[in-house]
């Protein structure tokens, strides 16, 4: 991938990573609704709120190199809490492919800077 046209390609990978984020902290919200309706145990529903605000705190620290590897935490945590509800599964292994697919990004970007 070549970081041709782009003026800055630190702040470009950021907004990827950042966008990424503030979809997974969205759906995490729009996810309580149902959990809860559902008569989910309470513990799924603060699972995603509370990776629903580490999604957003993340959006600001990407500027930071350990928030990166950090952004694993939102789809490992929903990984784990798939015991809690076969849902929560589900988003952790959509979360966790388009976090990797980010992280691809962003090291394709870094590689190819002069």
């Amino acid at each position: 991938m070549s970081t041709a046209g782009l003026k800055n390609p630190g702040g470009a990978v950021r907004g990827v990573g950042a966008s990424a984020l503030v979809v997974f902290g969205v759906v995490l919200l729009l996810a309580l609704l149902p959990l809860a309706k559902l008569g989910q145990p309470a513990a799924a529903i603060w699972l995603c709120a509370g990776l629903a605000v580490l999604s957003f705190v993340l959006c600001g620290l990407l500027r930071h190199d350990w928030a990166w590897p950090a952004g694993l935490i939102v789809p490992v945590a929903l990984l784990v809490g798939g015991v809690l509800h076969w849902s929560l599964l589900v988003l952790g292994i959509v979360f966790g492919l388009t976090w990797g697919y980010v992280l691809y990004v962003r090291r394709s970007v870094y590689a190819n800077r002069p």
